[in-house]
């Protein structure tokens, strides 16, 4: 037996008085516990109880190691019960990795719904492009935004899929003009998103009649961040893919059009993303049970207000 056997039906031996009585609440037999018993003062190398034919009582050593043992186990009872109520009640620190644009524009409402639910998680927010290392950098979830997953042991639920859509500048359409047609874009400044999952000087469009593939040699301008991008489209440069969630709210103030309005960029899949299936902590299944609940929503919601827009534009022109 390990140690905490032992100090366990040593216990029941000082509570019960008997060894008989400590058998019988442990369902083994005496000889069994007599033989715990004899491991532990052997481990000791001191003598924890005096055994006469009638009775069994403590040494001094007995004692203090009683007192003790008691508090320990009480401590192992504890922690065993907050480790089972982690899987059951949500608790604790949630550390939370989340892609870029999607992280900021659509992680802080979602953790404040997850707060208002579960008021006794406190979450870290971490947002990067790149997709982190688990046990290294100390992460609970990550909310990834990526064409294709990499090879990984990781347990990954699609939760819902994002939209690109192309936008300029009203100044910008017009001095260049506006654009009808996918051949159009031969006759503009085209901007480009540098993120992993977009091919380089090339922009996959999703239509009435399939994948039309939009090429141009060289671009003015580049960047690695829609909110970077959103901010030179606006200025005049160009056209460019931006995120739906990034390119609202210049299309709510008129800042930005939506150019081609039946296409869009082949969309990125959204994955939650975490270590284990089994015996998944009790915050990080609620936060993906959320998440596959309230995303797909709120893509759908943005979808429908940029359609929305772009139709309330054309009958205004």
């Amino acid at each position: 037996m390990d140690t905490l056997d032992c100090m366990q039906l040593f216990i029941r031996v000082v509570e019960s008085g008997s060894f008989t009585k400590a058998a019988e609440r442990a369902s083994i037999t005496v000889p069994q516990v007599s033989r715990a018993i004899g491991e532990l003062e052997s481990r000791l190398r001191t003598r924890l109880l005096n055994r006469t034919t009638r009775r069994i009582s403590l040494t001094e050593a007995g004692q203090r190691y009683f007192e003790r043992a008691v508090s320990i186990l009480s401590y192992v009872e504890e922690a065993e019960a907050e480790a089972a109520d982690a899987r059951i009640k949500p608790w604790g620190k949630l550390r939370i990795h989340a892609t870029l644009s999607f992280g900021q524009h659509y992680m802080p409402p979602l953790i404040a719904e997850y707060h208002q639910r579960f008021p006794d998680v406190s979450t870290e927010l971490v947002l990067a492009q790149r997709t982190p290392n688990f046990v290294e950098e100390g992460y609970d979830i990550s909310v990834a935004v990526t064409r294709q997953l990499p090879d990984s042991s990781m347990i990954a639920n699609r939760i819902g899929t994002t939209h690109i859509i192309l936008c300029a500048s009203p100044d910008y359409l017009d001095r260049r003009g506006t654009v009808r047609r996918v051949e159009d874009l031969r006759e503009h400044t085209c901007l480009h998103l540098t993120l992993p999952d977009l091919p380089a000087s090339q922009w996959p469009l999703e239509g009435p009649d399939g994948v039309v593939v939009h090429e141009f040699e060289r671009t003015p301008f580049e960047v690695n961040a829609a909110e970077a991008l959103e901010g030179a489209v606006a200025a005049g440069m160009g056209i460019g893919p931006l995120p739906v969630a990034v390119a609202l709210p210049g299309l709510r103030a008129g800042n930005l059009r939506q150019v081609l309005p039946d296409y869009r960029l082949s969309g990125n899949h959204i994955y939650a993303i975490f270590a284990s299936r089994q015996y998944v902590d009790a915050k990080i299944r609620t936060l993906v049970e959320l998440l596959k609940e309230a995303v797909p929503l709120a893509l759908k919601k943005h979808d429908l207000e940029v359609r929305v827009l772009s139709e309330r534009l054309d009958v205004n022109r």
